[in-house]
């Protein structure tokens, strides 16, 4: 009879499948070291289930809970924020509803104020509601202490009200206001043009020359993202701030209407000082506020965009990337340095010699001395700039012996230079002694005047040979040119130099005088009351065509509807034929 079986574990090796010895006297089998335990599938396990075998020196892998890879997933490398976005990041979150009230008000008040034919007050009023919208930009900004970037805190945001902002606001505001006293339309256009400059500078603050060059792009770039950012404050509670200063405004303007019509019914003085400020409701008129008011808003809000994020316009100036050898540079600006001593040295009796060398040479004629010369030497001074600034770039400067001859070489060139700028204005008097002043040759010395303020400038930035502040100084230096030459008044200007020339030789262009603005009639006054008939009759009927309302209220027109009623012209048409020349 066979013996009963007892109870055997398994080993490890399926292939020993010898019986052990009764269970008192066995020895349990273990499994190897090098193996991991058998992981058990989740679920309900069955005890009568013999473990399965594993194979030796085999590792096992841990079960991943459901749903789980059983790989591990790469590690998200971050995007590297692109040259826009760490130049000029986006502001945090949607434009603040006070900021849109704002704009909105100020592009209303500038669709109903600005005269587009004409100078007026109507374009200050506008500039100064302008201003106060982005005056709300910045103190939100300060109060929230939050910008464009989210690591800035309210101390940057206060930066942005630093002096020169302020004075590019001032610049801007002032160069506005030339159309409130001045009547020159010629003189108002420049003056625009050069306010757009300075207030692009207002709000983003360039220094460099590449910033201020940037300064010009940025501005249009910026109605661009400024619209998605005024639509998220619209979202934000804007569109109800906005939509309350529109019915703000609507209800104004309807009291005014109703209490305004009552009053002039009263009093007919007051019917006709409302007449003269009071806008009449045309086509024309609603055209017009249609057409200016998305162009106002639209820069309002790109301006309100820049002073919420700022774009980062520092560090743009770097050293040339490759400095050329000394004799490379010093050859040729010692060649023109040696050009320019000769010029003045010969050529000096020539350059000062005045009415008597003219006279003195025979078939030389003051057109032949003053307005050719004059353009050449213009020319010559407008090349000297950049051949200063370029050589001022590319030179080199590690050593003392390259400095010094850096401030030798190009600071002779300065000063040769302004002998030239002296003598071309000398010609330019001289030919405007003999054939009168008109606005052009009166605009180009002034811009001779400006140059030879550059060179200065040079000479000053060479003590240092490090000058940050020139570029700003040189916009600068052009806007305090341009706000003297209003201060001058140059139509008025003109007339003036014109009719002591006629008192001295009886020679006058009363053609000419006739095209000027109502800035000259004061002077015009002046004249023999045939010519003043033939100087004013043209500048009397455009005053007569044209009324000025409140909008186009200016003070130079305003004074010479006033001298004009002291003094009538007759009714009799002129004989304006009168000999002379029209320069």
């Amino acid at each position: 009879m066979e013996p009963p079986l007892t109870d055997t574990t398994p080993t490890n090796d399926p292939a020993d499948t010898t019986p052990s010895n009764p269970p008192a006297e066995t020895t349990p089998v273990t499994q190897p070291a090098e193996t991991a335990p058998v992981a058990q599938p989740p679920g309900p396990q069955t005890p009568d289930a013999p473990p399965t075998p594993v194979p030796p020196g085999t590792a096992m892998r841990p079960v991943q809970p459901p749903g789980q890879h059983p790989y591990r997933r790469p590690p998200v490398v971050p995007r590297r924020p692109s040259l826009l976005e760490r130049r000029w990041p986006a502001p945090v979150g949607g434009a603040q509803p006070a900021v849109l009230g704002a704009v909105v008000a100020a592009a209303a008040i500038g669709a109903v104020s600005i005269p587009l034919d004409r100078p007026g007050v109507g374009w200050l009023v506008s500039v100064l509601a302008g201003t106060g919208a982005l005056a709300a930009t910045v103190r939100g900004a300060v109060r929230s202490g939050t910008t464009g970037a989210p690591d800035r805190t309210g101390t940057a945001a206060r930066s942005r009200l630093s002096a020169e902002r302020l004075l590019w606001t001032v610049a801007t505001i002032g160069l506005i206001g030339v159309g409130t006293v001045r009547a020159a339309g010629w003189l108002f256009v420049l003056c625009v043009l050069t306010a757009g400059v300075t207030a692009g500078l207002a709000v983003t603050d360039g220094r460099s020359v590449r910033g201020l060059l940037l300064s010009g792009v940025i501005v249009p770039a910026a109605v661009g993202r400024a619209v998605p950012w005024s639509v998220a404050g619209v979202g934000r509670g804007g569109g109800r701030v906005v939509g309350r200063t529109a019915i703000t405004i609507a209800v104004s303007v309807a009291l005014l209407v109703v209490f305004g019509a009552l009053f002039a019914s009263a009093d007919p003085a007051f019917a006709h000082l409302l007449d003269a400020v009071v806008p009449t409701l045309s086509g024309a008129g609603l055209a017009r506020g249609a057409f200016l008011f998305p162009i106002i808003g639209a820069g309002l809000l790109a301006a309100a965009f820049l002073l919420a994020a700022p774009p980062d316009l520092t560090g743009l100036e770097t050293a040339a990337s490759r400095r050329v050898r000394r004799l490379e540079w010093a050859a040729p600006v010692a060649l023109l340095d040696a050009l320019f001593a000769a010029f003045v040295l010969v050529q000096v009796t020539h350059l000062f010699g005045g009415s008597d060398h003219v006279l003195a040479t025979s078939g030389l004629t003051y057109a032949e001395y003053a307005r050719g010369g004059f353009w050449q030497l213009l020319a010559v001074s407008v090349l000297t700039v950049l051949v200063i600034a370029a050589a001022s770039r590319w030179a080199p400067r590690q050593v003392r012996a390259d400095r010094v001859l850096i401030r030798l070489l190009l600071g002779a060139l300065a000063l040769l230079s302004l002998v030239v700028v002296a003598s071309a204005l000398f010609r330019m008097d001289v030919y405007q002694q003999a054939y009168g002043f008109t606005r052009l040759r009166l605009l180009v010395s002034a811009t001779e005047l400006w140059l030879g303020l550059l060179f200065v400038l040079v000479l000053i930035a060479g003590i240092r040979l490090r000058a940050p502040w020139l570029p700003r100084l040189v916009i600068g230096t052009g806007v305090l040119a341009l706000m003297g030459l209003a201060a001058l008044n140059p139509d008025r200007l003109i007339a003036d130099r014109n009719i002591d020339r006629y008192f001295s030789t009886q020679r006058v262009d009363v053609w000419y005088l006739s095209q000027l603005s109502a800035d000259a009639i004061p002077a015009l006054d002046r004249l023999p009351e045939s010519l003043r008939h033939c100087a004013v009759t043209e500048i009397d009927r455009d005053l007569a065509r044209h009324r000025d309302g409140w909008r186009e209220a200016n003070v130079a027109r305003a004074q010479a509807r006033r001298l004009l009623a002291a003094n009538p012209l007759p009714d009799a048409e002129p004989d304006c034929y009168v000999s002379g020349s029209r320069g």
